[in-house]
């Protein structure tokens, strides 16, 4: 099992909602996103993959192109980024 750490910076309301309002933060803890304060918000595997299971019209929608690995939250795309964690 991978233990992959992603970061977005969203902003701090935009950061607030997926941790608590989107339809991935209802579900157990270790699929839902990570408010980090700030702005940042992390995802594990397990919660990435949560919130890849959202369609597209739907807030907190995930994209993996060429472009990138990206939420879109209403009309914005935020980049996530790959974070070592801790003693890695």
């Amino acid at each position: 099992m991978r233990n992959d750490l992603w970061r977005v910076d969203v902003g701090e309301d935009n950061a607030h909602w997926l941790a608590t309002e989107c339809r991935t933060a209802r579900l157990a803890r270790e699929y839902r996103p990570v408010d980090l304060g700030g702005g940042v918000v992390e995802f594990s595997d397990r919660a990435l993959g949560a919130i890849r299971e959202l369609g597209e019209e739907e807030d907190g929608y995930i994209t993996d192109d060429a472009d990138g690995v990206r939420v879109w939250i209403g009309d914005d795309a935020f980049e996530l980024e790959l974070h070592e964690p801790a003693g890695a």
